[in-house]
């Protein structure tokens, strides 16, 4: 197997709703991304499959020199095989690989955020920066389409979030920010028992409506001129906020079950942007 059909077989593999945007990509834009997804994937299996600290900081310590090596010329994993090609083409720069490290790392270090401030920063690192790298990816021409792409990997991260509060706690893991949960009375220990409440519906309410306006935010600061080259990330903002909205009207059921949209829907909210320009 070549490293372009590993990365490739990694992100069929996920099923994760950004291979519906990667589809409509010309050939090197999507292998980039193709390859930078496998990354992202890959070092966040790290947190996500190893049960041992110790051993899951030893593998993003080993990451951490794997893109050392990668700029350096000598890539040895499959998935850095794939991606260095593309990266001085699309200005991927270590900084950019470092930072979604570092914030893998924070999912190891800590399992609480007092503040939202305190997780935007996490946001930043795990979404903000490969929106980032993903905009290039593209064909970003404009500035500005950097702001957007950060402003939308938060709304992506926040609804993620969202969708994965019970999943999340049964790792141990609780991303709303302790401030909040104290704003709307809810106890950790009830978000980790799986107990609803119309405290928790509120609380999530005010969640979503958050994330609601980080997507009106986004869209707000793309310019017009990359709006065709951007969209991919509109794919993902139509699927994402979609799943925000069905979360809501499903009252937020979200500590017993992850409700996800079908592929079928994924593929149509994705073409829709494609062949009528709208969400």
């Amino acid at each position: 197997m070549t490293p372009q059909q590993y990365v490739q077989q990694q992100a069929l593999a996920s099923g994760s709703s950004f291979y519906y945007a990667f589809l409509f990509l010309p050939r090197p834009r999507r292998a980039a991304i193709t390859a930078f997804y496998a990354f992202c994937r890959a070092v966040d299996d790290v947190v996500d499959e190893v049960s041992d600290a110790g051993v899951a900081q030893t593998k993003l310590a080993w990451w951490e020199g794997e893109v050392a090596r990668t700029f350096a010329g000598q890539p040895s994993h499959p998935v850095m095989q794939a991606l260095l090609p593309h990266c001085s083409v699309y200005g991927i720069e270590p900084r950019h690989l470092q930072a979604v490290i570092e914030g893998c790392r924070m999912d190891l270090e800590q399992t609480r955020y007092l503040d939202f401030a305190g997780l935007a920063r996490y946001c930043h690192l795990v979404a903000g920066v490969v929106g980032e790298v993903a905009a290039r990816i593209f064909g970003q021409t404009e500035a500005r389409t950097t702001e957007y792409a950060h402003q939308l990997g938060l709304a992506l991260q926040l609804t993620n979030i969202i969708r994965d509060v019970g999943e999340d706690a049964r790792r141990g893991r609780i991303y709303l920010p302790v401030a909040e949960l104290q704003q709307f009375d809810v106890k950790a220990h009830e978000i980790l028992q799986g107990r609803y409440s119309e405290r928790f519906t509120a609380l999530m309410r005010f969640q979503a409506e958050r994330a609601e306006r980080c997507y009106a935010e986004a869209l707000a600061l793309l310019p017009a001129a990359d709006r065709a080259t951007q969209k991919p990330g509109l794919m993902m903002a139509s699927i994402y906020r979609t799943l925000l909205r069905e979360i809501a009207h499903e009252n937020f059921q979200v500590l017993h079950q992850r409700i996800q949209l079908t592929p079928l829907r994924k593929f149509w909210l994705a073409w829709k942007v494609q062949a009528l320009g709208r969400m």
